[in-house]
């Protein structure tokens, strides 16, 4: 009978998972790990633009030689 009361246990508690699973605290969350929201958008945002600038260039070498647009090449 000692089965039968751990396994209503474990379905009552697979349920509450399942269906309460909304109340997530996510600023603790955060707080418990250590991130820092603004620093790290300012940082992705540094990054994403440090990219940007570094491709922008080659993008300007390479663009006249594009042959996406009618060039003589053809798929085999």
């Amino acid at each position: 009978m000692g089965r039968g009361r751990a396994k209503a246990k474990q379905v009552k508690v697979a349920r509450q998972l399942k269906y309460n699973s909304g109340g997530t605290d996510l600023e603790r969350l955060r707080n418990e790990l250590g991130v820092n929201d603004s620093v790290h958008k300012n940082d992705a945002d540094d990054s994403y633009d440090d990219l940007a600038d570094r491709y922008a260039d080659y993008a300007d070498d390479f663009d006249s030689g594009d042959d996406r647009d009618g060039g003589t090449s053809s798929p085999r």
